[in-house]
Order: C-alpha cells, then sequence, then structure tokens
C-alpha cells in the first residue's frame, strides 16, 4: 500500500514486524520516538526468556531489550529505525 504526502510525493509505510534481542541493547531511542507504545522494555533472563522488570519475583536478568508491545498501532513512519544504532529492528509491509 503506498500513500501520498502533503506535497504529492508516494510514501510507503515500512512498519515495525520484529526486533532482534541478540542486537538490541536496550538503549531506548526508539521507545522515545515513538508517541504510538508500539514497543516496551523488558528483561531478557539467561534462558531466553522475556520477564518484566517491574515483576516482584528474583529473575536474573541478562539485559534489557525492547519488544513489541503493540505491532498493530505502528503506523509505519520509520522513526525508530532513524535512530536505532544497533540495526536490530526488522520493518516491512507487514
Amino acid at each position: 500500500m503506498s500513500l501520498t504526502s502533503r506535497n504529492g510525493s508516494i510514501w510507503k509505510p515500512e512498519y515495525l514486524l520484529a526486533i532482534n534481542p541478540e542486537k538490541c541493547i536496550g538503549c531506548g531511542r526508539c521507545y522515545k520516538v515513538c508517541g504510538r507504545d508500539v514497543m516496551t522494555l523488558k528483561g531478557l533472563n539467561e534462558d531466553g526468556d522475556y520477564v518484566d522488570l517491574d515483576d516482584d519475583d528474583d529473575y536474573e536478568i541478562e539485559k534489557k531489550v525492547m519488544v513489541l508491545a503493540a505491532a498493530g498501532a505502528c503506523i509505519g513512519c520509520g522513526a525508530c529505525a532513524r535512530v536505532c544504532t544497533t540495526n536490530c529492528q526488522t520493518h516491512g509491509a507487514g
């Protein structure tokens, strides 16, 4: 699907489809530029499972990573891809 921008140029949305947890460093830059709550920060334990950071359970968190929270809310603007320093995101037509 292609859309037309205000000046008449063609614009094709590229939706956030996935975030690679091996590449993501959990910096939060993508989260800060997204006004639609598409992503959230999670912990990744030693077994490779995602855990909520606010859980009271005693999880051994290996690192923090961004995960898709509401993929359907993505409008395909690409702001998150422009600020990602590790190129950990996959974008496409959805």
